[in-house]
């Protein structure tokens, strides 16, 4: 699979949020719900990294999905698509590839403004001894919640740095139930 420069059918906008964490390669969307879709894959812990638009070669033909994924169990191209659901009409034709096709209304709504909410913090980096006094403290207490974790930072802004374990895999927190909060409990994450 051929990962391309900036494909010339889509039109370079920006689509929010910027930052990406498990990205490889140019970060080009078709839509919104495509960068939404994206922000999943940030904080699915089985993504190892994704490509934006791949060009996908079968027959005389070449198409661009809106994903390739990297998972531990394997790679797939992936296709989200609007409300109305239909996929694009080279989908049905067997490629040779693993295909997903996501409907956007399928997308859960508090997982996204969470992870949403986390990636505007993505190009922080946490000191070295704030990593190591919160792992401590969890390693200690076993959890927290996203309150009494902020006292803890104290070189970087305790937010940010606390986001941006989320987002390293250092620690998990429940992104599905409701949205982050100071009671949300923190945990450190285990292989």
């Amino acid at each position: 699979m051929n990962v391309p420069a900036i494909p010339t059918t889509v039109v370079a906008r920006p689509y929010y949020p910027l930052q990406t964490v498990r990205s490889v390669g140019p970060v080009v969307f078709r839509n919104q719900v495509a960068r939404d879709y994206a922000c999943l894959l940030d904080v699915d812990d089985d993504v190892v990294e994704w490509h934006c638009l791949p060009q996908i070669h079968y027959t005389d033909k070449v198409r661009e999905a809106d994903f390739h994924v990297t998972r531990t169990d394997g790679s797939v191209v992936v296709d989200v698509v609007t409300a109305d659901g239909n996929p694009p009409p080279w989908t049905r034709i067997p490629v040779g590839y693993r295909h997903e096709l996501v409907v956007a209304a399928d997308i859960p709504a508090i997982r996204l403004r969470n992870a949403r909410d986390l990636l505007r913090y993505a190009s922080y980096r946490v000191t070295l001894s704030d990593r190591v006094r919160l792992l401590a403290a969890l390693d200690d207490q076993g959890s927290l919640s996203v309150a009494e974790c902020l006292s803890i930072f104290m070189d970087t802004r305790p937010i940010a740095g606390l986001a941006q374990l989320v987002l390293s895999r250092f620690v998990e927190i429940d992104l599905d139930t409701a949205l982050i909060g100071p009671e949300t409990q923190v945990r450190r994450k285990r292989d």
